[in-house]
Parts: C-alpha cells; sequence; structure tokens
C-alpha cells in the first residue's frame, strides 16, 4: 500500500469537487443587473453541479431582483459548457457553476497538442459554493466492505470490474485513474454525460462503483442501496465520520 499512499497525498488535492460561480471575464458599463442572468451548469440535471447551481439560483433571484435561469449545456466532460461559458459575451449576464474539472481539460488539450477549448484565464472566479471530497462507492450488495477487498479483487480480474464516470477527463475520471494507477489495478472505465448518469448507471446495475460527489451519492447510503468506502479528502467527512479517507489506507 506505499504505492498507493503516495498518489493519494496528490488526490487529496484534485479530488475535492470545488464548485465556484465563475463569469466571463469583463462587464458593461450599465446598471447591473438590468435584464436576467442566466447560469450555465456544464452537466446534466442530477449532478453535484445542477444540484448546488438550483437552490443558488433561487437564493441569487432575491438577492439581485432579476430572473436568475440554470442552463444546463452539456458533453464532452463538461467541456461544452465550460467553452460556451468563456465565449460569451462578457457582461456579466453569463455565469457558470464549474467543478474543479475546469482546470483539468486546457492541461488535456496541451498534453494532445491540441487546440484548447478554452483558457482558464477566460474567466474570473467570484465565489466558491462548496469544496466537498470525492467519494468512492459501491452497490450495497456487492462483495466488497474495503478499498483493499476490490483491490484484491481486483488484480484477480483486470478490467472486469467497471466504473462510471461523468465524462472522460472528469474530475470522477481522473480521480479514478490515478487510484488504479497508484494500486496497481486495471478497471474499466464507463463515461457518462454528467454525475446524475453515472449514479444511475451504478444504481442499475451497468456498472460496479463510482468516485463522485457526496451529496448525490448520500441518500442512497443512508438508504442501503449504497456503500461507501473512502474518501479523497484530507479528512473524513461529517456526514460520514466511520468512513476512512484514502490517506488512511
Amino acid at each position: 500500500m506505499k504505492r498507493m499512499k503516495f498518489v493519494f497525498s496528490v488526490l487529496a488535492i484534485i479530488g475535492v469537487g470545488l464548485i465556484s460561480v465563475i463569469p466571463a471575464k469583463g462587464l458593461a458599463d450599465e446598471p447591473y443587473p438590468a435584464r436576467p442572468i442566466q447560469v450555465i451548469v456544464p452537466f446534466p440535471p442530477g449532478g453535484v453541479a445542477d444540484l448546488v447551481a438550483r437552490p443558488f439560483t433561487t437564493v441569487l433571484e432575491k438577492l439581485v431582483k432579476q430572473p436568475v435561469v440554470v442552463v444546463n449545456k452539456t458533453g464532452a466532460g463538461g467541456a461544452v459548457g465550460m467553452q460556451a461559458a468563456a465565449v460569451s459575451k462578457p457582461d456579466g449576464y453569463t455565469l457558470m457553476v464549474a467543478l474543479s474539472s475546469i482546470s483539468v481539460m486546457p492541461e488535456v488539450d496541451a498534453l494532445f497538442g491540441r487546440p484548447s477549448t478554452y483558457k482558464l484565464k477566460d474567466f474570473a472566479p467570484i465565489a466558491l459554493l462548496t469544496a466537498d471530497p470525492t467519494i468512492f462507492v459501491v452497490k450495497k450488495e456487492s462483495p466488497w466492505k474495503t478499498v483493499a477487498d476490490l483491490v484484491a479483487d481486483a488484480k484477480k480480474r483486470p478490467n472486469e470490474i467497471k466504473y462510471s464516470s461523468s465524462g472522460v477527463y472528469g474530475t470522477m475520471h481522473v480521480a479514478m485513474e490515478m487510484f488504479t494507477h497508484a494500486a496497481g489495478i486495471k478497471m474499466r472505465h464507463i463515461p457518462t454525460g454528467g454525475g446524475g448518469p453515472a449514479l444511475t448507471s451504478l444504481l442499475g446495475g451497468h456498472v460496479d462503483a463510482l468516485s463522485g460527489g457526496p451529496n448525490v451519492s448520500i441518500p442512497h447510503i443512508k438508504a442501503g442501496t449504497l456503500r461507501v468506502l473512502a474518501n479523497w479528502g484530507a479528512k473524513r467527512l461529517a456526514a460520514l465520520p466511520d468512513v476512512p479517507t484514502m490517506k488512511e489506507l
């Protein structure tokens, strides 16, 4: 497990699902806001970003006295919505609720030597809404009670254990690939269109595991349909005090 501990120190950093409100840079010289605001969520309904964005926009409407509308622009692990926000008119009427994967996509483009769909400098962060560590969950009826159980099984059956994610190179995918590399195992990646579909895939028995935000999984954990094996945070979650961090393993 020494090799795993080394990489988990990195995962504790990238595994946190940072959700920020980010506008395209620049504001027009006019009273603000004078008309409706759209908030781009680059993932489909049911995922972490969407679940956070909706109550946020309800509160924001009361503060700004203008309609605030959530627009789900999905695809490419969030890159489609992020690019849409990046090229929008920089007048403050387009905001975006972003996950930490916003910093991953430009690096992936650079790695493969292709034009970047957007750059981080295209955005100006204005608020941090939440910062929850990613948790590792499986179906309740699965044979794995611990991460060690899953690792031992995966070593016997390379590429047979499947996990879902919000999309290729998204936060959920990157965290799992670093985990499998650290553990010396091979698991089969089944990408979906977002955190909501990824969870549905696990609940439906189409995959065996999932790395995702706690707020979408905890209701199912409490209902007894999912089991959480670990979290990628620096410390245990108050809502899941008996669940170890990856650093503890």
